[in-house]
């Protein structure tokens, strides 16, 4: 076994595909295939299933790919330190940012490692909080935000913030035109598109209305920001976000949003990384910024709508950096 067959086993994987896999390694699909049955052989043990759909791994295989991914990452880190002289913040890290948290927090990221760590390579994974915690499950990432407030299996949570929840377009009845709030009680019944089951927001979206007996009546299970902003802004159904999910929209195409009250509406967010293996400097360094960075833009009032957590402390401590509701509405919801 050497590093060129875990390099081609992991791209396999990844692909889902030997002819993909092939095409991006330059490599002909036979000679990869042959490849990978001496890989096979060598261990004594199956590590691909080959179907016309694709190819995946055996339980066998993602545990291979698990250590091939360390394995490997720990030869690029080595030749780059010894390239670099001895630099440690150095290196490619994998982020994945939910899609409500990439409009706000990428770029700033982004720019503050290229100031600060131009030799760390960033890689942005932006999905719905579910296929992030998937790829950050599987190591296919170093880093996520994810929403949660506590250690998980396999995984290590910082808790950074609380965000408020709000319903994006027209509820109608009693909700009155020039609110800025709404209980949860008034959503009872109201026309709803929401993420599939599988998704964060949808299971506390279940959760928190079963808790409180209120009706929740969706009507389209959407895995897509834009979408589900669009159908609210039409007036067609309402959901519910948190407003950093206007942050890129123009004021003209964005809908109402109003805080939900009675109760208050809000979700954890940690960012997460692997326990299974060690962080790299690179890795740290990352995370550090994002933590920084995740309360310059709250204090600065860049970042409304969510409630700072001090990590330092083994229950959560909430600070007061949160902007108020009129200075939130005149920023980010589009009054008719």
């Amino acid at each position: 076994m050497d590093t060129r067959q875990l390099r081609y086993f992991v791209s396999i994987v990844d692909c889902g595909s030997m002819g993909k896999a092939a095409e991006k390694l330059y490599v002909a699909q036979p000679s990869l295939s042959q490849q990978m049955s001496r890989l096979e052989d060598e261990l004594d043990t199956r590590l691909l299933i080959r179907s016309r759909q694709g190819v995946v791994p055996t339980a066998a295989g993602q545990s291979l790919y698990r250590h091939s991914r360390l394995v490997l990452r720990q030869m690029e880190e080595l030749k780059q330190e010894v390239r670099e002289g001895g630099i440690t913040e150095s290196g490619t890290v994998a982020v994945g940012l939910p899609t409500t948290m990439a409009s706000i927090l990428a770029m700033p990221l982004f720019t503050r490692i290229q100031e600060r760590f131009p030799r760390i390579r960033l890689q942005f994974f932006e999905s719905m909080s579910g296929f992030i915690s998937e790829l950050l499950a599987n190591e296919r990432i170093d880093l996520a935000i994810l929403f949660r407030d506590c250690d998980t299996l396999g995984v290590t949570a910082l808790p950074v913030l609380e965000e408020q929840l709000y319903v994006f377009g027209e509820p109608g009845g009693t909700v009155s035109e020039f609110a800025q709030t709404c209980t949860l009680a008034q959503l009872g019944g109201v026309k709803l598109v929401a993420p599939g089951v599988s998704n964060g927001l949808r299971l506390l979206l279940e959760r928190v209305f079963a808790r409180e007996n209120v009706e929740l009546n969706i009507v389209a299970d959407i895995d897509s920001l834009p979408t589900l902003i669009s159908i609210a802004q039409a007036g067609a159904a309402c959901t519910i976000l948190p407003v950093s999910a206007l942050a890129q929209r123009e004021v003209s195409r964005r809908p109402k949003v109003r805080r939900i009250v009675s109760p208050e509406f809000k979700r954890p967010a940690s960012v997460c990384w692997s326990s299974a293996t060690p962080m790299s400097s690179a890795t740290s360094a990352v995370c550090q910024t994002m933590v920084d960075l995740i309360h310059e833009l709250s204090t600065q009032g860049e970042w409304p709508g969510i409630t700072l957590l001090d990590p330092t402390m083994s229950h959560a401590r909430v600070t007061t950096h949160r902007s108020e509701d009129a200075e939130l509405f005149r920023r980010f919801a589009y009054v008719r």
